[in-house]
């Protein structure tokens, strides 16, 4: 065969086709973390043609490309009126969640070297913040205060909050909802203990925001608690448009509450004999073609689409909720608010990550969460719009059902204490990559970076392993996925 053939742009989007058949599907609603489908017909065509008509535009210099200008003011607009923005609202678009969390934090402490003088920054976190800002704090050089959360709700308490903020806090963080349970910490309550402490306040919103912003524009479903920019004390909130914008990735807002504050994060440097530098987020060059996408999709959509939308998820929320109820051996944690939930063993003998196993081989993705602090290990359900159909949530269920009496025949997977007692004495920051190998192996990792088709007994491990070591082995995993050479 000429060595050329398998460059035409058949070959090639072959070649693609047959890479994906080996992914978890991205539509249908049957893998509920990491993708939102809308189930909409047309909207990814039209996702599709927007960014490849930007694909090439530079989003790195808008004086040279006016439109990236126009499209981001639309779409920060648009965010802004549904989440409580009022005339000095500001916002950025920015890569995703985790990109607009950094920028919050990098917001936060700039602002409060700036006007405060605070050199040695705190950032006060709920046990279930998103582990972006750890990562903030990490990169950041911020000291992270973490503050528990009430073992039955899931909900950080607002006085335990107001306990830790003092004159070093640069940062307190609440969820709207956190993605673990699904439930929303006391915003008004922290929001205000912040203002009056003369401290930033970040709503993280990402995931929720967007569908919790339209739930409330419908007249049939209770409204959430308020959580936005409106509430005062709230100074900034990040909003995530690839979740339940069901725009495609990677798409995020950061909103502020003025463009006094949102200055403090961005970077400009004219002291190198280049062209002037300015950058609002933490990215230089990008393309314009997800900004693109973003503002075609909730163009497409609307305001009613989206409260429609919501509306739905909702409904199929409160049916998935109900009907796990039904189940013998299972139980939500906490009473979700919004479109996540968590599912964990009610039966010693149940267990969830074999749960888990079961539902992906009956062509469910759910994602496994171990035990943390009072949370116990469970498994995580994200509700999208094109699994709301009530048929399909009752199919759920009854392949739930059908994976519980599965994984009670399969039996619970049993760690053995004596690994648990020898992984305690390691330092994690001592492992060489002898003994990095042989904890791996321990855990279920072949050589490789090969993963079992059961990720049951892996998860029991690295569950049983204290938080660090597991810290220090999960990029050894990722690593082994990975050549270190090109072929």
């Amino acid at each position: 065969m000429d060595e050329t053939d398998d460059r035409t742009d058949d070959a090639i989007l072959k070649h693609l086709a047959g890479l994906r058949a080996a992914d978890l599907p991205v539509h249908g609603g049957r893998t509920m973390a990491y993708v939102y489908d809308a189930g909409l017909d047309g909207l990814d065509d039209l996702a599709a043609s927007a960014q490849a008509a930007f694909a090439g535009v530079n989003g790195l210099d808008m004086t040279a490309f006016p439109s990236v200008v126009a499209l981001e003011n639309d779409v920060v607009g648009r965010a802004a009126a549904v989440l409580g923005g009022g005339p000095r609202t500001a916002g950025t678009f920015t890569s995703g969640g985790t990109e607009s969390c950094l920028l919050a934090v990098l917001t936060a402490r700039e602002h409060a070297r700036r006007t405060r003088g605070v050199t040695a920054p705190e950032i006060v976190l709920p046990v279930t913040a998103h582990a972006a800002f750890h990562k903030a704090a990490a990169l950041f050089g911020l000291t992270v205060v973490s503050v528990p959360v009430d073992p039955e709700t899931f909900r950080v308490r607002a006085e335990d909050m107001t306990a830790v903020i003092g004159p070093r806090t640069a940062l307190v963080v609440v969820s709207a909802p956190s993605y673990a349970h699904g439930v929303l910490d006391p915003v008004a309550e922290v929001a205000r203990a912040a203002a009056e402490r003369g401290t930033l306040c970040h709503v993280d919103a990402c995931i929720g925001g967007w569908y919790l912003a339209h739930r409330r524009l419908a007249d049939d479903t209770p409204p959430p608690p308020a959580f936005d920019l409106a509430v005062p004390g709230v100074t900034s909130l990040s909003v995530d448009l690839h979740k339940y914008g069901y725009t495609p990735k990677g798409a995020s807002v950061l909103l502020f509450r003025d463009a006094e504050l949102r200055r403090h994060g961005w970077f400009a440097h004219a002291s190198w004999p280049g062209y002037p530098v300015v950058n609002a987020t933490l990215q230089g060059t990008k393309s314009a073609g997800p900004l693109a996408a973003a503002w075609a999709v909730l163009r497409r959509v609307g305001a009613d689409g989206y409260t429609d939308l919501s509306r739905r998820v909702h409904a199929a929320t409160v049916r998935l909720v109900e009907g796990i109820g039904r189940i013998d051996g299972l139980r939500v944690l906490g009473a979700p608010e919004a479109s996540l939930v968590a599912v964990a063993s009610a039966d010693p003998a149940l267990d969830p990550f074999v749960v888990a196993d079961e539902m992906r081989l009956l062509g469910w993705y759910l994602q496994p969460q171990p035990a943390f602090g009072g949370s116990p290990s469970n498994v995580h359900l994200t509700v999208t719009a094109a699994v709301a159909d009530p048929d399909r949530i009752d199919e759920l269920l009854a392949h739930l059902a059908d994976a519980v009496t599965r994984a009670r025949a399969y039996g619970p997977t049993v760690v053995d204490p004596g690994l648990v007692e020898l992984a305690a004495a390691l330092d994690p920051d001592a492992l060489g990559p002898d003994e990095v190998a042989l904890a791996l192996q321990l855990a279920g990792v072949g050589p490789g970076g090969a993963l079992p088709d059961r990720m049951a007994p892996v998860l029991a491990v690295l569950q049983a392993l204290p938080p660090r070591l597991t810290e220090r082995l999960l990029p050894e995993v990722i690593s082994r996925m990975y050549v270190s050479a090109p072929a």
